[in-house]
């Protein structure tokens, strides 16, 4: 299962203080707290997850919330454009909620319904529990463990709106994980997964050393590895990743996709540059065999907090993501 987080993928902070408007820049605050050291270590949003097995969620939880809180403005607008023709929900599944950061946006969001924050890790919904009764909504706000998509069967009720935000992707059978998670809404319900974007950007083409177009290449052997991550699921099945004709192919019409930005623009503030890091650590870690030796250097130039040209010092490191949202609606 994959977590925000959201990933792909942490200091925790309220969320009533809403961001600028949609159109201008997210800058966030220089006086934020960054994410301890020990925690930059898993989680490309595009990747974070794919090794699930050995992960320490304790350990993790934090960067996770960290990078979750991060893309907050780029959540609240997509769950704004879904509240134009969501209108009222009873009940809103968070399908691979993670610790919850995206549970607790759907609680403020829509301030009538009861959520319910269902993932693989109890140790995370601890944390969702923990945030809703911070933000005051933990009378409405419910947890359910268990592996996606077999645990949705075990919901009380049907859902209003089930969002699966870079789950469904870390299911072998991707097309019958829709069918599953379509079965469960009500009719007139809507089903909405975050898959797809565009790869971050947090650094120029041409940084000073190396060979330019460091990230392209880091894209590339992603790729590879993500493709090797879902061949390797159990009952994996290849599909042509169409994600408004596999939301049809579950019986959902109404299909519709938006992509929603985060622009967090130079010089990056101590809690984008923290998630940088992180980042290009987990590249370094996960990815060294697929990189050549030029590469590998350049990373550990990168990351050396020693040097004045590393992500911890220059002055040209942003935070640039596209995530896109495919919704579709179960007929009434």
């Amino acid at each position: 299962m994959a977590h925000h987080h959201h990933d792909e993928h942490e200091p925790e902070r309220e969320h009533e203080r809403k961001r600028e408007h949609e159109g201008k820049h997210e800058q966030e605050p220089q006086h934020e707290p960054e994410p301890e050291p020990e925690y930059e270590h898993e989680h490309h949003e595009r990747t974070h997850g794919h090794d699930h097995g050995d992960i320490d969620w304790a350990e993790m939880a934090p960067l996770l919330e960290a990078q979750a809180e991060l893309f907050t403005p780029l959540y609240e607008r997509a769950l704004s454009w879904l509240a134009k023709e969501v209108t009222e929900p009873g009940l809103i599944v968070d399908a691979g909620s993670g610790p919850g950061v995206i549970s607790g946006l759907f609680a403020d969001t829509f301030p009538g319904a009861r959520v319910v924050a269902v993932d693989g890790s109890e140790i995370l919904l601890e944390r969702a529990r923990a945030r809703a009764e911070r933000q005051g909504a933990a009378d409405r706000f419910g947890t359910l463990v268990g592996e996606l998509p077999e645990v949705l069967g075990e919901l009380d009720y049907p859902a209003d709106l089930l969002w699966a935000s870079r789950s469904v992707h870390h299911l072998g059978d991707q097309s019958a994980a829709l069918a599953a998670c379509a079965g469960r809404l009500a009719p007139g319900g809507t089903l909405a997964v975050m898959e797809g974007g565009l790869p971050a950007r947090f650094l120029p083409r041409d940084i000073g050393f190396g060979r330019p177009g460091l990230q392209a290449r880091i894209d590339v052997a992603e790729e590879d590895r993500f493709t090797r991550m879902r061949a390797e699921l159990p009952g994996s099945v290849a599909a042509v990743e169409d994600w408004p004709a596999l939301l049809a192919s579950a019986g959902l019409h109404h299909t519709r996709s938006r992509t929603f930005l985060l622009d967090l623009h130079a010089p990056a503030t101590d809690r984008a540059r923290a998630y940088v890091t992180a980042v290009l650590t987990r590249t370094r870690e996960v990815l060294a065999e697929d990189l050549d030796a030029d590469d590998r250097a350049t990373l550990d130039r990168l990351l050396d907090p020693g040097d004045r040209a590393s992500v911890h010092h220059r002055p040209d490191v942003f935070v640039l993501a596209a995530h896109t949202v495919h919704s579709a609606v179960r007929p009434v």
